[in-house]
């Protein structure tokens, strides 16, 4: 796809940002938000450098698109850069998170279940709208919010689906002592399309680069801002404590020592699909 697209000129690529950004209407901010060593809290420091180097090279009005999972709030600090190093310079900050599975980007880019998009100014939502224009072709419903709105979707909808994994696997540990069938349990309760069959698979805990980290950037936030979040501080929890508890299923089913022995494992990374080996619970 890359390859057709390039060679029909409908996509380059370049490492000079400040050309590249000057003849742009909308620039988008993609980097990565790791969680911060010691505290837990996102690190922004990526968001920030781009948007530093972006403020330099903008002409005329441009929209700066936050597309990076970014805590409540970084879409004003975008926009106190500009304000405060180019004040004379027209931009307008969007929040415009993505919902890609991993695995399956491609098609969730395509045919999304929904394209949030957290604006005020009205010249920025007309261009948002002209971005993900070909997408009306699929029916893609464009949701416009506030910025801090947009912001908070990603979080809260990555919490969820962690919440959900989490208590399909705590279900699991409860089959297991009671004699019966999670699977069958997963699919029955999955048939209420109030709950759905998505994220009802019993393992040893959600992993990947997004979860982990979001999960507990939202927990943090919401520290900070004096509102916990009891449920996500107790899923991030149970899911830490469960891979140690599928080390211990692991050891008592080896007799009660792995000492000497050499173990198998099939399935490393988080999830199917990918090779992505980031916070999977298998390892280290």
């Amino acid at each position: 796809m890359i390859a057709n697209n390039a060679a029909a000129g409908r996509l380059d690529f370049t490492l000079d940002l400040a050309t590249a950004v000057a003849e742009a209407d909308v620039v988008f901010i993609a980097v990565g938000t790791p969680s911060r060593r010691g505290d837990g809290h996102a690190d922004l420091s990526y968001v920030y450098a781009a948007a530093r180097e972006i403020a330099a090279a903008v002409t005329g009005f441009t929209v700066i698109v936050t597309k990076s999972t970014v805590p409540v709030g970084t879409g004003d600090e975008v926009e106190r850069i500009f304000r405060e190093e180019f004040p004379d310079k027209d931009v307008a900050v969007v929040s415009n998170p993505e919902f890609l599975r991993e695995g399956a980007a491609i098609s969730d880019f395509k045919r999304p279940d929904r394209i949030v998009v957290g604006a005020e100014d009205p010249r920025a939502m007309d261009a948002m709208r002209e971005v993900y224009r070909p997408l009306y072709l699929n029916e893609a419903p464009l949701f416009f919010c506030e910025r801090r709105t947009s912001e908070l979707i990603k979080y809260a909808a990555n919490a969820f689906l962690a919440m959900k994994i989490t208590f399909i696997n705590e279900i699991a540990d409860l089959c297991e002592t009671i004699g019966a069938d999670v699977q069958k349990v997963a699919k029955g309760i999955g048939m209420d399309k109030r709950i759905g069959d998505k994220f009802l698979h019993a393992g040893p805990g959600y992993g990947g680069s997004c979860f982990p980290k979001d999960t507990l950037a939202l927990v943090k936030t919401a520290q900070d801002y004096d509102s916990p979040v009891r449920l996500i501080e107790t899923t991030v929890a149970i899911n830490d404590n469960r891979k140690r508890a599928m080390g211990r299923k692991v050891i008592a089913a080896c007799d009660g020592s792995v000492r000497g022995k050499k173990i198998a494992i099939l399935g490393l990374t988080f999830k199917p699909n990918t090779d992505d080996m980031r916070d999977a619970p298998p390892s280290p």
